[in-house]
């Protein structure tokens, strides 16, 4: 049944407000009369009988919604209304994709700091223990598997880390571990015969291992201007530090072999990160869209290396030239010189405080370069710990504590700089047509 207007509400939850009876004259027949509704109202339903001379009168409950009034207007309400709330989900995808960006550049800005203030601390750190690198490395390695997991442990008493986490896979943080205990030995082998300035210079390709196994991997696709930048990046640096230093003469003399060998140690390093950001992404399918918690990964991780540097031990001992069988006594005097307590502490001055600020600040960088990666890409996260290079050798040149007289800047490390900066631009920088892909996209967490 339709009134007048020519729609049928329905869907009205009626209620009988009264029942009036009337005495009449009995109607030939039975009617149902819906008065045409004008004012918002929703009609009263009129029945009579035809065997009695009764009337009921049925009120419909009116409901708190506007009724409609027979123009279009509801459609066109609806239709504003689907418009007001795409324009607020595209809005908040606008504002969440911008807080996101806003994420990524602090923690690489975060990162880079990190980066320079771990590089200067190490080398604060090893005037004390000039004679003991090989205590230092291993006081850190150990150290990093004691704290990782005791923060570990609070945190999945607290409920942070759950089980499901400590069930990920552990084959991954195996090759972890192999990829950085590996690195670590081809890498102290090379640096041995190698210059400060060349070990730099080459650490550059690290940022080329980075892309090529993105690439590979993980089947990112990078603009011409990213890779472009990269490129400047990386003969920014080499430019900045290479700069009065002879580096170009160094690697010259030093051999083709032990360059091929510290190149092959940054190979492993952009492995070891690539593969740390395959386990953020599989972990995020086999947790349901759950984020894998940091100290998870940095605790297997580390536990990993230590078990394979413990069975390199004979090896990496050779390569700072320490007989195996001196080792226990190397290590007692690295101890006490660490402490700074006993007779052969001449030297020591700044133990334990300055190894212990490196080991703390070193723990730092290596939870927010892993954080970079979770949150951007392997890539990104290079290229942060890459521009934190040229501003370590800046301080250099300040007046240092326990490192004497500072040394005078490069020549060319302001060049060197303004190159590096222009290749970080130009990294980010994104054409208007291309705006909607963002390469390398980073993993959803």
């Amino acid at each position: 049944m339709a009134t007048s207007s020519g729609r049928l509400i329905a869907g009205l939850t009626s209620s009988i407000s009264s029942i009036e009876s009337r005495y009449a004259n009995p109607p030939q027949s039975t009617s149902l009369i819906c008065r045409n509704q004008t004012s918002g109202l929703l009609p009263p339903i009129v029945l009579r009988s035809s065997r009695r001379s009764r009337l009921w009168i049925i009120e419909a409950v009116h409901p708190p919604a506007k009724s409609w009034d027979g123009s279009n207007n509801d459609g066109e309400e609806g239709n504003n209304k689907l418009g007001k709330e795409i324009g607020r989900i595209g809005a908040k995808a606008v504002a969440g994709k911008h807080d996101r960006t806003i994420e990524i550049v602090i923690a690489a800005a975060t990162t880079t700091a990190l980066g320079v203030g771990n590089r200067v601390m190490y080398k604060l750190a090893l005037v004390p223990l000039k004679h003991y690198p090989f205590f230092l490395a291993q006081l850190s390695t150990f150290g990093y598997v004691v704290v990782y997991y005791s923060i570990l442990y609070f945190r999945y008493r607290a409920g942070i880390v759950t089980k499901e986490m400590l069930s990920v896979p552990k084959i991954p943080f195996l090759i972890v571990g192999v990829l950085e205990s590996l690195a670590l030995a081809s890498g102290m082998a090379a640096a041995a015969n190698l210059s400060g300035p060349t070990t730099t210079v080459l650490s550059q390709t690290f940022l080329v291992w980075q892309i090529l196994f993105s690439v590979l991997f993980l089947g990112r696709r990078y603009r011409i201007n990213q890779i472009f930048g990269c490129v400047l990046v990386a003969f920014g640096v080499i430019v900045s530090v290479a700069s009065g230093s002879g580096a170009a003469h160094s690697i010259k003399d030093a051999g083709i072999l032990w360059s091929l060998l510290m190149v092959f140690s940054f190979l492993l390093q952009g492995a070891d990160t690539v593969m740390k950001e395959v386990i953020f992404l599989d972990s995020k399918k086999r947790l349901k869209g759950a984020s894998l918690d940091l100290f998870v990964v940095n605790s297997y991780g580390s536990a990993f290396q230590v078990i394979c540097v413990a069975l390199l031990l004979p090896f990496l001992s050779k390569l700072w030239g320490i007989p195996f069988n001196q080792l226990p006594s190397y290590l007692r005097d690295g101890g006490a010189c660490f402490l700074n307590i006993g007779a052969k502490t001449i030297g020591c001055e700044g133990a334990p405080l300055l190894p212990v600020m490196f080991v703390m600040m070193n723990m730092a960088y290596n939870i927010s370069l892993l954080r970079l990666i979770k949150i951007s890409s392997a890539v990104v996260s290079s290229l942060a710990s890459t521009v934190s290079v040229p501003i370590a050798v800046f301080c250099f040149t300040l007046p240092l504590p326990y490192l004497g007289v500072a040394s005078s800047l490069p020549t060319g490390f302001v060049a060197g700089t303004v190159i590096l900066v222009l290749g970080m631009l130009l990294y980010a920088w994104t054409p208007s047509s291309d705006s909607h892909s963002v390469i390398p996209s980073p993993p959803s967490t």
